[in-house]
């Protein structure tokens, strides 16, 4: 069987698609992958079986509306185009597009015509996010627009895969039935993301937050409250991995409150790498607002940092509540910098709270791995396709 992945990412730190793309291709399945490319990757390779073609650069600083969306037309067309001739020399059995943008699905209308099953995989809602990044209403002509592409995204789809349990709630009201839906989180996958001893030697106290840089990750505000107890905890400095459009801003921030030497912006790592940062951390922070979009977006960092060992701090969004308790994250009020800064200076503070939180947690991750749930999107595309799956 023949599957393409197709994601306007960067495949080599989106986990979700590599997730995907790599169980295939262990049970012998041919994969290609169409994604974005960093300045210095090739256009095309090989990684852990998986054929990935990067057709177009990509830079992360989309702070308009239409250099944003001019850019996703743009991978449309070339993805379309680079399906449909892949297509033709050796078709596709299943093509798995990764939404954002929903829209990019239509880059499969010649390979659907000739037979291909499609997946949608929303990662994010994209009316919600739209409304996120650019403030505006949903009762705004812009956000119903997005609502009815969406909408027809999902109907030309065969199936649809939603990232989380409340978006699922949201698009079953909206835009399709709930039998043409299956709900996976974005696991962590065991291969990468399990403790192993700390290799950091110095006595600093780092807390850490990893991902993109965008307005709903809230990291001005993490930023502001280390800049609250920069004094009371001279030992803790904050680290971010990470590129988005909210990085300049960040940047400046740093700057404005004088957090030289005590805050580091860094630029994003592949998942492996990134794994190995992590799991030397003292502690995750997970800072999103609590808004239409950042309330109800799962966040993965908070089951990598579990699986690694990490203790947690994060504000207390509807969907954060909804996976977990006070038992295994420490949370905070969204959006309340001082708060987040009492809380961070507790944890600095307690070794014991914080081991208390990484026991309770490593538990818990033990149910939210991919290799727990792998035979849950196996058997999905077995039915899809009709090839018996081992």
């Amino acid at each position: 069987m023949k599957v393409c992945m197709v994601s306007y990412s960067f495949y080599e730190s989106d986990n979700r698609v590599k997730r995907y793309a790599e169980t295939l291709a262990r049970q012998g399945y041919q994969v290609d992958a169409v994604c974005l490319r960093k300045e210095d990757f090739p256009r095309h390779g090989s990684l852990n079986g998986v054929s990935v073609f990067r057709i177009q650069k990509r830079e992360r600083n989309e702070r308009g509306r239409f250099s944003h969306l001019s850019r996703l037309l743009k991978f449309l067309v070339k993805s379309a185009l680079f399906i449909s001739k892949q297509h033709m020399r050796q078709p596709y059995d299943l093509i798995h597009v990764h939404s954002v943008p929903d829209f990019e699905v239509f880059a499969t209308l010649f390979a659907k015509m000739r037979g291909a099953r499609i997946i949608l995989d929303i990662h994010d809602i994209i009316p919600e996010f739209y409304a996120s990044k650019f403030k505006v209403s949903k009762e705004s002509v812009v956000f119903k627009a997005l609502a009815l592409i969406e909408k027809a995204s999902i109907a030309f789809s065969d199936h649809v895969i939603i990232s989380n349990h409340l978006w699922e709630k949201t698009l079953t009201s909206r835009s399709t039935k709930k039998d043409k839906c299956s709900t996976m989180l974005n696991y962590p996958d065991p291969s990468i993301f399990f403790t192993r001893p700390r290799s950091r030697k110095d006595d600093r106290f780092i807390a850490l937050y990893p991902g993109s840089i965008n307005w709903h990750q809230g990291l001005d505000i993490a930023v502001r409250a280390f800049a609250y107890i920069k004094d009371d905890v001279q030992e803790a400095d904050f680290h971010i991995y990470g590129e988005g459009p909210e990085k300049v801003g960040i940047q400046r921030l740093i700057a404005e409150l004088g957090l030289h030497g005590r805050v580091f912006l860094k630029e994003s790592l592949p998942s492996e790498q990134i794994a190995d940062v992590m799991a030397n951390a003292d502690l995750g922070l997970v800072p999103k607002r609590n808004d239409s979009f950042g309330g109800d977006a799962f966040s993965t960092k908070i089951l990598e940092f579990m699986a690694l060992g990490v203790p947690v701090v994060a504000s207390a969004t509807r969907i954060d509540r909804y996976y977990f308790n006070d038992s295994i994250i420490r949370f905070f009020e969204p959006e309340n910098v001082k708060d987040l800064a009492m809380t961070i200076k507790e944890l600095v503070r307690s070794r014991e709270l914080r081991e208390r939180l990484a026991a309770n947690a490593k538990h818990f991750i033990t149910d939210y791995t991919w290799d727990k749930k792998e035979t849950d999107y196996l058997s999905l595309v077995n039915n899809l396709v009709g090839k018996k799956v081992d």
